[in-house]
């Protein structure tokens, strides 16, 4: 996949992403894919939409299970919402 996919297309679909409950952008520190997503974080930020990024220790699959199991399902569990939006 191509690294610049979302940077590519944010401008095309930002008017949708606040509907989102919650953006969270993670990534290693020696992932090659750190640039664009740390250029990611700083459009979202532009535009005034929440998110939260973290850089972790390690490549694009260090510790994939503990970060699973520590991070996405903690974040999944809290934000995860199959209410209807009332718009």
């Amino acid at each position: 996949m191509d690294g610049q996919a979302p940077l590519a297309y944010i401008d095309q679909y930002v008017a949708e992403l606040p509907q989102y409950r919650a953006i969270a952008i993670d990534v290693g520190d020696q992932d090659g894919l750190r640039a664009d997503a740390g250029k990611l974080h700083d459009v979202l930020d532009q535009y005034d939409i929440a998110n939260t990024f973290e850089v972790y220790a390690g490549t694009h699959t260090s510790d994939v299970a503990v970060r699973f199991q520590e991070h996405v399902m903690p974040f999944f569990s809290g934000t995860l919402s199959f209410a209807s939006v009332k718009r």
